[in-house]
């Protein structure tokens, strides 16, 4: 077997994404290519990798066990172009962040255009993902997420102060319905439901009662996975949302929307950029965490 690697970052793309359309719009080539990398690499490996239908793209077992090994192996090969990217003394490659929705707006947005033309030789990546992914296994240099959801064998950098849950609710929908004076009221309320990403269940409504946690399970007839969603659904007055107070604050300061039960809901630790504890930091990566850390 010749000792190349064509097609084996095709081939993870590929087992990440569930897709030969999707990988081919990260490498920017059509998918015809990608499908003829995975081909030639099967081919010289004499094992089928991927298994192709109509209507899905999945790994055989045999394709599983590959990638399983060859994850990490691509690790050290990223390790070794950030030690050659130290060597140069400037950050070039490419950035790959992965961020949830609610991160867009405070962290990515103010700091884009500064960050690449302080950087001219770099590219940025940014996938918007309300799911928990494993950054490492999916080939992201970096991600954002709230303190509280980043696993403890990642390093951490805050990037936000300490934010809050605002609920919110119209004008309109308040002309009918009474404000809720204690969490344990909203169950007479119409309320805008959060649905995880990831693991599907729908989202309690966290309060701190008396210095107590207290969670409360919430019902209505709108569920979503999108904290926009909800904002709208409020503003509509489809019932009360339970949402980040920075995504609110100008429908709050315009009156489109009333605040209730502010004073059980506390404050926590905000988002976080979080990566995984690397021997060699690529210099791309370093250059995102000083600008980070440097900004007002």
């Amino acid at each position: 077997m010749r000792e190349d690697f064509a097609g084996l970052r095709e081939l993870l793309l590929v087992a990440e994404k569930r897709s030969f359309t999707a990988a081919a719009a990260e490498l920017r080539v059509t998918p015809s290519a990608v499908s003829q990398a995975i081909g030639a690499l099967e081919e010289r490996l004499h094992a089928r990798l991927v298994q192709r239908t109509t209507r899905s793209v999945s790994l055989t077992e045999a394709g599983a066990r590959f990638v399983a090994e060859l994850r990490p192996a691509m690790e050290g090969i990223r390790g070794a172009f950030a030690t050659l990217e130290s060597a140069r003394g400037r950050p070039t490659g490419t950035l790959r962040l992965n961020v949830p929705r609610l991160a867009f707006g405070p962290v990515i947005k103010p700091m884009l255009a500064r960050f690449l033309t302080a950087h001219p030789e770099l590219r940025i990546d940014v996938t918007l993902d309300d799911g928990l992914r494993d950054i490492v296994a999916e080939g992201y240099d970096a991600g954002i997420r709230l303190g509280e959801r980043v696993d403890r064998d990642m390093v951490a950098v805050p990037v936000t102060g300490d934010m809050r849950m605002a609920v919110v609710g119209s004008p309109a929908y308040f002309d009918a319905h009474p404000h809720p004076r204690h969490p344990r009221d909203l169950a007479a309320h119409d309320c805008v439901n959060y649905r995880h990403a990831t693991s599907r269940n729908i989202a309690r409504w966290e309060f701190e009662v008396d210095g107590r946690e207290l969670t409360v399970a919430v019902n209505g007839r709108v569920i979503t996975n999108d904290n926009e969603v909800m904002v709208l659904a409020a503003l509509d007055g489809q019932g009360l949302a339970y949402v980040m107070e920075h995504t609110v604050t100008e429908h709050l300061a315009a009156k489109r929307l009333v605040r209730v039960l502010t004073r059980y809901c506390p404050s926590f630790p905000g988002l976080y950029l979080y990566y995984p504890n690397r021997k060699n930091l690529a210099l791309k990566l370093r250059a995102l965490i000083d600008f980070l850390r440097a900004r007002p």
